[in-house]
């Protein structure tokens, strides 16, 4: 047998060729949409932004309500709502927070009348205005009083503004700290005088023991002073400012 005839041979099967067309998707089907990136949401961030301002508001409200010793930066951190770490980001110690607290009163104190007004005038102003900051502050006195300026750029700018007029008006160099210190030590007990109770000096069932101090008491009273503290302020800083202008020269 010499084999099939060309024509009788079977077909061989073509290759199989790779499929490269991409699958059709069903007509039905929905079509793809990509995930869209999650948007940032409007509005203020939940967690307040700290800064040197958040922590001097912070650090008022809460030596306001619960005195120098609640003052601690655990205490100041739960206040605004953030971690102790956070804080310590922008302030080292509670010294610092003091210092702001500190440097925030003082921006509040009028210098603006030295170097403008007599310098008798410039240290009333000045006076009145520091007793009425601090009348609000009291919790602060005793921390504030005995706090070195060190790193504090407004308390600072207030001593030199008072320092230099007090030097313009002819006080001795060596008399013009003491002179600060002398009107600053009244403004402080001032400032509490401030909030004092209208009884404070009722002596009570001592009246007739005590016949001089109750007279001057209901004195006083029969002035009518509207602020008894105002008063008692204007008559002790009148003294001040008469006894230190004859120390000038």
């Amino acid at each position: 047998m010499l084999g099939t005839p060309p024509a009788e041979r079977p077909a061989m099967p073509a290759a199989a060729r790779p499929n490269t067309k991409p699958p059709v998707a069903p007509r039905d089907a929905a079509p793809r949409v990509a995930a869209a990136p999650a948007k940032r949401r409007a509005g203020r961030p939940a967690t307040a932004v700290l800064d040197q301002a958040v922590i001097t508001s912070a650090a008022l409200q809460l030596i306001g309500k619960s005195g120098y010793d609640g003052l601690t930066m655990a205490a100041l951190a739960r206040s605004l709502d953030v971690a102790p770490s956070a804080l310590y980001n922008h302030v080292a110690s509670k010294r610092d927070v003091l210092v702001l607290v500190e440097d925030h009163l003082a921006a509040l104190v009028d210098v603006s009348a030295f170097g403008a007004e007599p310098w008798d005038e410039a240290v009333r102003r000045w006076a009145w205005s520091y007793r009425d900051v601090f009348s609000k502050h009291t919790p602060l006195i005793p921390v504030i009083a005995v706090l070195p300026v060190t790193d504090a750029p407004q308390t600072l700018a207030m001593y030199e503004a008072v320092s230099q007029g007090l030097r313009e008006a002819g006080f001795p160099e060596e008399r013009i700290i003491s002179s600060i210190v002398a009107l600053e030590s009244f403004i402080f007990g001032s400032a509490f005088d401030v909030t004092a109770p209208a009884d404070i000096f009722d002596p009570g069932s001592m009246a007739e023991s005590t016949p001089s101090f109750t007279a001057a008491v209901r004195s006083l009273a029969e002035q009518g002073h509207e602020k008894p503290a105002d008063a008692a302020f204007s008559l002790g800083l009148e003294a001040l400012i008469s006894g230190l202008g004859a120390l000038r020269r």
